[in-house]
């Protein structure tokens, strides 16, 4: 049985607008303890959105994290007291300037939980209703409308390298073929 870690001490490092970054002390078996770096963060949605002809509608935008423009579904960090399919509306409309008549849940998963809290939860959208993109100030996004197909050969070729991403156009790839 895998026991629990529990937490005897807990220091907050870093408050944030974004995260916040705790140090853990926790006891383990035996009476050992350990030290756990937690990043915390609020959540977040991401959308992929299917248009009409069947191509999944794409966000390419730069993340200073690695230095690099990356192609991405459109997603967003959840708001305080905001509900992940409200920020779902709202990314979706904000990123592509398109609003879903059906949007649908698939499932949530954790982005790195050896460290992070982060939760990402993942939306279907269809019949979209195309209107104007409202990035907030500090984004610069471009759209691409890609085929199922190729996104996943991009995968598999590496040009694609953001795993929300990667795990959304996988799960979606059956529904889509």
């Amino acid at each position: 049985m895998i026991p629990n870690e529990i937490t005897i001490k807990s220091n907050k490092i870093f408050d944030g607008k974004m995260i916040n970054l705790r140090v853990d002390t926790v006891l383990l078996p035996g009476e050992k303890k350990a030290t756990r770096e937690i990043v915390e963060h609020p959540g977040a949605v991401a959308i992929v959105p299917i248009t009409e002809d069947n191509k999944i509608v794409m966000v390419k935008q730069f993340r200073k994290p690695v230095d690099s423009i990356l192609l991405e579904i459109p997603a967003g960090k959840i708001d305080k007291n905001e509900k992940p399919l409200t920020c779902a509306i709202r990314e979706l409309k904000e990123e592509t300037g398109y609003e879903a008549k059906d949007i649908k849940f698939l499932f949530s998963f954790y982005t790195s939980a050896g460290f992070s809290n982060e939760v990402i939860h993942l939306y279907l959208a269809k019949d979209l209703i195309s209107g104007e993109a409202c990035p907030d100030e500090d984004e610069y996004i471009e759209l691409e409308y890609i085929g199922i197909n190729e996104l996943v050969e991009m995968i598999y070729d590496g040009k694609i390298k953001d795993s929300k991403t990667i795990m959304a156009i996988l799960a979606v790839k059956d529904l889509l073929v």
